[in-house]
């Protein structure tokens, strides 16, 4: 069973609300025959586009094969936040890298921020950019851990846009009665990631890159010259960048010990009117401290987007219940809302929860593993790939010595591994441990 096929229909965006909102874009042809170009990119999501904008406003020709139609996977159906950091905070990798690799680490997140913006500005692309996040604790010891660590990030780094929140300051912002404070953090922002996908594609045409969709690579064969063989043709590149994620499947088998795909879901309401302000007060996004994240905004029509729950196997759950059951633990009061959209969609996941990126040959790389914190990170791993490929490979080199170590049994165990894991930490965000 191939997750590019187990949910949904070949060449076609989930129904989503991103995918009933999107901006108009007609597909590319299908791969028929032979082709050739300097570098072949695989994936059409944030990772890929860069990669594949940066290149060929370098001057290369490149080709972008996607399996379905470009923004189809967690690009173009996540929940849009364009978070601070990496996905592990920086204390936790002074601890695992030392202060100074933790601070170019801190760097390049900050630069994958102003990247997203700076793409979106050039490229006058309409998603609906908005600043701010909130992360919202449980608990007084998980508040008194997010005050210390705002002031880590103020007295260590500089960062002075984000600020300590109280219980009672949360709760003007998002008025639910489950949260206990946290931080907002101004210089993160939130987006329509389907029509920011779409806004890159776009860019990627003007600048000359060439598009096959609805065409699936399933082997590659490493050389002087890379021949990625796809169901319908074959591409020849001198170089190659993987940048499938959770849907790489068996294309590359050291990716695949390292990044394990799961699947999360979200929820769009009925509209919510003049009762959106009981969900959040200001137009910004929720982020909370469970370990399988609730994360939240509203939409544009002022629908609750809610994310949240997880599942490790082939084939979606239900996805209303599985949603409406930690949504309901927020907002008691939404508990007969109607949803309008339910979707779901595969990302990929680290042991570490940092990115994997590598260069799998002298002329293949790969970056995917972003952890739910893909919006900047893979846009800006795109660029970093295409930098490599450029010669200035210094970004690259500091991401790929984060160490990422395989999962326990590598690709052949590492989802009945996780899934007892994940149950477990399940378990402690229920018991609140």
């Amino acid at each position: 069973m191939n997750l590019l096929y187990s949910n949904d229909t070949q060449g076609a965006f989930p129904r989503s609300w991103y995918a009933a909102t999107a901006h108009e874009r007609t597909p590319a042809p299908q791969l028929r025959g032979d082709a050739a170009a300097d570098i072949c990119v695989v994936g059409g999501g944030f990772t890929g586009l860069s990669a594949a904008l940066h290149l060929a406003e370098r001057g290369y020709s490149v080709a972008l094969i996607e399996a379905h139609r470009v923004g189809f996977g967690a690009s173009g159906r996540n929940g849009g936040q364009l978070g601070s950091g990496q996905r592990v905070e920086q204390t936790d990798l002074e601890k695992m890298v030392g202060d100074a690799e933790a601070r170019k680490l801190w760097e390049l997140a900050e630069n994958a921020k102003d990247l997203v913006k700076q793409l979106i500005s050039k490229h006058n692309i309409d998603c609906d950019l908005k600043p701010g996040i909130a992360h919202a604790t449980f608990s007084a010891s998980e508040t008194a851990h997010e005050h210390a660590y705002v002031e880590h990030l103020q007295s260590r780094y500089g960062y002075d846009q984000i600020t300590a929140l109280s219980e009672e300051a949360l709760r003007a912002l998002c008025p639910s009665p489950r949260y206990k404070g946290g931080s907002l953090d101004m210089g993160a922002a939130h987006l329509h990631p389907l029509n920011y996908a779409l806004g890159l594609a776009r860019a990627c045409e003007n600048a000359g890159v060439t598009f096959y969709e609805s065409t699936h690579v399933h082997h590659i064969e490493d050389g002087a010259k890379v021949t990625l063989r796809c169901d319908t043709g074959r591409v020849l590149a001198d170089h190659v960048i993987l940048a499938a994620n959770g849907y790489l499947g068996g294309l590359n088998r050291r990716v695949a010990g390292r990044v394990m795909p799961i699947n999360n879901f979200i929820a769009a309401t009925e509209p919510l009117g003049e009762d959106a302000a009981r969900v959040l007060t200001k137009d910004i996004a929720v982020a909370d401290s469970k370990f399988v994240v609730n994360y939240f905004r509203l939409s544009s029509d002022n629908r609750l987007l809610f994310g949240g729950g997880e599942s490790y196997g082939y084939k979606f759950p239900d996805i209303d219940k599985t949603v409406r059951k930690p949504m309901i633990d927020i907002y008691p009061h939404l508990k007969d809302i109607r949803f309008d959209y339910t979707w779901g969609g595969t990302l990929a996941i680290t042991m570490k929860r940092l990115p994997y990126l590598a260069r799998l040959a002298p002329n293949i790389l790969s970056a995917s593993g972003y952890s739910g914190h893909g919006v900047g990170t893979a846009t800006q791993a795109g660029k970093l790939m295409a930098d490599a490929i450029a010669g200035e490979a210094t970004g690259f080199d500091t991401m790929a010595r984060i160490p990422n170590t395989p999962f326990p049994g590598g690709a052949a165990l590492r989802t009945p591994l996780l899934t007892l894991a994940m149950t477990w930490y399940a378990l402690r965000d229920r018991l609140g441990v």
